[in-house]
Order: structure tokens, then C-alpha cells, then sequence
């Protein structure tokens, strides 16, 4: 039977002997929860981990698309798209996403996101030359504007090709390189790094009714075996990032359970991405139901994330995530870390 290792994350300043650091950052762990299909999670010590899953557990991350996973970083979002559920059809020209791009960097955003097909539950498929149209030229220029790093959230081969070819630098995909698996191709030629993220269904149908046998163990199932199947198409571990997907195809009790133990995904050796903002399991717990009174869970979910090792927070209110991670890293002393 498979076994599974979460580190029991502790940010503590008083920090054991025995404790190992969490991916060579300031966050230690000196126990670590075993799971296993059909079993009680159990509690160990460290010294009790396997060799191989210390070193995953401890390894340093490597920067990713020049972004050091040393402490969290934000990726800000920029959907050019007449319907994504939040700011559908607020930046789609050039001039309107560039200055939107500005204001989030200005506000601290590290990485921009740019997405020109939406996948809000119910979303349709938009044409790959629709989505290029859409996404391209608004990557060239804010690339133009600003030295900032870009990603392209796409499925698609031939939107990867030209987002890269316009200046992006990562290629974030929602369906895991399913859907359209030529994008890994692009990825690996461009030596671009990835994120990679779990998604039940298509954006269509993913929420009707998305069951799991356990979905912990099976969106980490899923992604190791992604991780797995990227690097024999030539993309290394050190360029993967991995992406739960928190509201795809999954209730709001799957995103609950998924956040509680998010710490699991650091047994695959690669920085985690989380993308929580403003997502309906915030509505319905915080009591706001208007996606633009969901900015304070928002950020409430962010630092959870972070307090369990999250690498990279994807969200659209970068000066409210960036000041709240700004103190929150001052006072567990992790801004300077060495």
C-alpha cells in the first residue's frame, strides 16, 4: 500500500535540533503525518521519514522563471477575456491590461498571469485564434512597458508558442498538459518552466457532481504522475511547479480538505502553486456572495497557504495579499531568511 508524507509545518522561532527545514526555508518540521488509502493517518518523527522523501522534503527549490522559492511569491492575475467570473471584460486591450499589469506590480505583484480563455465553471472552449489574438499582443506589450515577468495560462500548443514568442516565461496549464499534450513540447523546447494543476472534467461540466475516492491522495496521485510524465518530455523537476486547482471540479468540502493538508504536495519535490482568489468556497463560508466582497478570505486563505510552505500565491488583489504576506513574514522572521 502506497504511503504519503506531509511535513507537520511549524514556523515557530524556537526551532528544535531535530527539526529539518522545509525546503531549505525558514518553516521546519520535526513530525510528518503518514497517510495511507483505507488506513488512520499516523504521526512520526523525522528521523523515521524515508531517506529519499527527506531529501525531497528538504531540498532547496530552485528559482522558477527567475523567481526565488526562497519565500512566497505573488503571481498577479490578468484575464483578457469578455466572461472570467471576477474581471471578465475589464482588460482586454492592450492599453486597459497594460495598465492594469503597472498598477499590480506597482502593488507588489512578482509574476503576471495573462489568460485569454476563461475557465469559470460553466466556461466554453474559446478558438486558438481567438485566445492568441487575445493574449499575444498584450504580452508583447507589457512586456514592452515593464520589466516584469509574464506566464501564459493556457491549454493550448499553438497559445503556449506565441505567448512565448510575444515574451512570456511560464506556461501555467489548468488541465495538467491533458488537454492539448503538444504544449509540453512547446514548454521543453523554450526550456520554459510549468505549473501544473489538477482539474476534474472540463470547465464545462467540472462541477456537476465531481466525486473522489479520496481526493487528497488522488489530486496528489494525479500530479505525481504528471511531474513524472513532463520530465520524459524533457521538462526537469526543477522546472515544474504544481497547482492543486482549488475549485475545479471539486466541492466545497474537496477544497477544504485539499487546503487543510496542502503541505502533502511538497512530497513531490516541486514549489506549489495556489490559485484561491475569489473563488465561490469563499462566498459561501465568509458570508460574501458577490465575488468583489471576497478579498479579506482571500488573503485569509493565502496566509494559511504560506504558513504551510506555499511557493507562489495567484490572486487578484496583489496590494491587500501583499501587505498582509509583507507582515505576516516580518513577524515569524522570514523575510530575511538566509
Amino acid at each position: 500500500m502506497t504511503q504519503y508524507f506531509r511535513p507537520i509545518v511549524s514556523f515557530d522561532p524556537c526551532r528544535p535540533d531535530t527539526a529539518l527545514r522545509l525546503g531549505g526555508r525558514v518553516l521546519w518540521f520535526t513530525h510528518a503525518e503518514v497517510l495511507e488509502r483505507g488506513r488512520a493517518p499516523a504521526r512520526i518523527p523525522v528521523s523515521d521519514l524515508p531517506a529519499d522523501m527527506t531529501e525531497r522534503l528538504t531540498a532547496p527549490r530552485a528559482d522558477l522563471a527567475g523567481l526565488p522559492m526562497r519565500f512566497p511569491q505573488i503571481m498577479g492575475i490578468l484575464n483578457v477575456t469578455p466572461d472570467s467570473f471576477f474581471d471578465g471584460g475589464r482588460h482586454d486591450a492592450p492599453q486597459a491590461a497594460t495598465a492594469h499589469a503597472r498598477a499590480m506590480v506597482d502593488a507588489g505583484a512578482d509574476i503576471i498571469d495573462v489568460g485569454g480563455e476563461s475557465t469559470r465553471p460553466g466556461a466554453t472552449e474559446v478558438p486558438v485564434h481567438a485566445e492568441i489574438a487575445r493574449t499575444a499582443p498584450v504580452i508583447a506589450a507589457i512586456r514592452a512597458a515593464l520589466p516584469t515577468l509574464m506566464s501564459i495560462d493556457t491549454r493550448k500548443a499553438a497559445v503556449g508558442q506565441a505567448a512565448i514568442a510575444a515574451g512570456a516565461s511560464l506556461i501555467n496549464d489548468v488541465a495538467g498538459f491533458t488537454f492539448d499534450p503538444a504544449l509540453a513540447g512547446v514548454a521543453a523546447k523554450a526550456q520554459a518552466p510549468v505549473c501544473v494543476m489538477h482539474a476534474q472534467g472540463d470547465p464545462q461540466t467540472m462541477q456537476q457532481n465531481p466525486i473522489y475516492d479520496d481526493v487528497l491522495l488522488d489530486v496528489f496521485d494525479f500530479l505525481e504522475e504528471r511531474v513524472t510524465w513532463l520530465e520524459a518530455q524533457g521538462i526537469p523537476r526543477a522546472r515544474i511547479s504544481v497547482d492543486p486547482g482549488i475549485g475545479f471540479g471539486k466541492t466545497l468540502d474537496h477544497n477544504l480538505a485539499l487546503l487543510q493538508r496542502i503541505g502533502l504536495f511538497h512530497a513531490l519535490g516541486c514549489p506549489i502553486l495556489l490559485g484561491v482568489s475569489r473563488k465561490r468556497f469563499i462566498g459561501t463560508i465568509g458570508n460574501a456572495p458577490d465575488a468583489a466582497q471576497r478579498a479579506p478570505g482571500s488573503v485569509a486563505v493565502a496566509l494559511h497557504a504560506v504558513s504551510q510552505g506555499v511557493q507562489i500565491l495567484r490572486v487578484h488583489d496583489v496590494y491587500e495579499t501583499r501587505s498582509a504576506l509583507d507582515l505576516w513574514q516580518a513577524t515569524v522572521g522570514g523575510h530575511y531568511e538566509p
